[in-house]
């Protein structure tokens, strides 16, 4: 408990309390994979600290069941009521989502109903076969996008949630975290071995590129897939031309294939 980091920018140590007592263990680096609520973005100076932020204005309504998956591996829908997600978790457990309001109470939603709201959103081709069962998990997940510049202060590095979250649209949150850890092992492996500082002066700008990235394809994928604008408006026949583009041009398909999968660095 009371998680605090010092000196940074020399001698950093981490400072904390345990069974009563105040510790500290003191580091040549600190990587902050704490998480978006955690100690280490929270020890930048705010002078030096940047963020960009957005709040979708809704949620995901999921459910997680011991049930066969709807597909092979996933579906995305986009209806006129809203998103909807058909996930495998494995071959006898799936997970699915609908797009809700992010105000929405579980109590409103039984299985029954959060089932037919699947079937109607995914469609008479998959809902026919979809195997239904009770919720062994259920929960409201808000939407939100954030990106903390920069990544590296001194001798601390942060990833993961602490600097970055993206919207599930485009499932890239796990990745990122990981690309960032994979960025970090490499820049310190070089410093200890040969004592090249090259990786870990350019960690915030390199994994920033990719954060950038994903971030802007998982914007694009929640603005084209749920229901964001009122039906008719300019922004929804917008959002019906981009869907019809993906759907008669193959470059385009490859293009979201290409951003979905993951860019190297």
């Amino acid at each position: 408990g009371d998680v605090t980091l010092h000196d940074l920018e020399t001698a950093p140590f981490v400072r904390y309390t345990r069974e009563g007592k105040t510790l500290e263990l003191h580091c040549d680096f600190i990587a902050g994979c704490d998480g978006f609520h955690g100690a280490s973005r929270a020890a930048i100076p705010s002078a030096v600290l940047q963020s960009w932020e957005r709040t979708w204005p809704f949620a995901w309504l999921g459910i997680l069941a011991d049930v066969p998956p709807a597909g092979e591996e996933l579906i995305y829908a986009a209806h006129s009521r809203g998103f909807a997600l058909a996930s495998m978790r494995s071959p006898t457990r799936s997970r699915y989502y609908i797009q809700c309001a992010p105000d929405e109470a579980l109590a409103d939603w039984p299985d029954a109903r959060l089932w037919g709201e699947l079937k109607l959103r995914l469609g008479p081709g998959v809902g026919a076969s979809m195997a239904t069962g009770p919720a062994i998990e259920k929960s409201i997940a808000p939407l939100r996008s954030f990106v903390a510049a920069p990544m590296r202060h001194g001798r601390l590095f942060l990833a993961g949630d602490a600097a970055h979250i993206v919207p599930p649209t485009g499932a890239k949150g796990l990745n990122l975290a990981v690309s960032d850890v994979r960025t970090l092992w490499q820049a310190l492996a070089t410093w200890y071995r040969v004592s090249d500082t090259s990786g870990i002066e350019a960690y915030s700008a390199t994994c920033l590129r990719r954060v950038w990235r994903a971030e802007r394809f998982s914007w694009w994928m929640t603005n084209l897939l749920h229901r964001v604008h009122d039906a008719g408006s300019f922004e929804h026949q917008l959002q019906q031309a981009e869907l019809d583009l993906l759907i008669h041009s193959e470059r385009a398909r490859a293009l979201l294939a290409e951003a979905y999968v993951g860019l190297p660095d």
